[in-house]
């Protein structure tokens, strides 16, 4: 295969938007959630991978969460991968990672990224389920259970297991 020959394959790819994020929670087990300025839920601290630059899912995390609140956290393990079909964009790999449990002189020295965040907030699972998309609902509930089951992380497809993943992890 020639240069060109590459290069026609490779442009002729579909594409994938890749995501990452991270979950932190206080002593209590709430959960911090952020405030965006763009969209009517709330979220996790996290954004887009900038593969461009070869950044993994966990440097853009980490990346993201220091840009977004001002703490820059060495992240913890994987706990969800979600694949997310695409509704008017390619579809999304989005990768969430354990922010740990954080003292109250992390959170006190949060800083917002006042460009795209308006608020952050701690919140107990029950409410942080009224708060996000019905999609990052189910992707928190199954890192959520990825870390109480200490099983490594969940393999979901539209924040659901796909058929068979349960199985494979037994």
């Amino acid at each position: 295969m020639t240069t060109l020959d590459y290069a026609a394959y490779i442009a002729g790819l579909p594409r994938v938007i890749a995501g990452a994020g991270a979950l932190f929670r206080d002593a209590q087990g709430r959960i911090l959630l952020v405030e965006p300025n763009y969209r009517d839920t709330w979220i996790l601290p996290g954004g887009t991978v900038e593969s461009d630059v070869g950044e993994s899912p966990r440097q853009a995390a980490r990346r993201e969460t220091a840009e977004e609140i001002g703490l820059d956290v060495e992240l913890g393990p994987l706990l969800a991968v979600d694949w997310v079909r695409g509704q008017g964009r390619p579809p999304l790999v989005s990768y969430l990672f354990d922010g740990g449990v954080l003292d109250a002189d992390r959170f006190a020295a949060i800083r917002l990224q006042e460009e795209e965040l308006l608020s952050w907030r701690l919140v107990d699972w029950e409410e942080a389920r009224t708060l996000v998309s019905q999609e990052m609902a189910l992707r928190i509930g199954a890192a959520l259970k990825a870390l109480a089951d200490g099983r490594g992380p969940a393999e979901l497809e539209d924040g659901v297991p796909p058929a068979g993943a349960a199985a494979a992890r037994k």
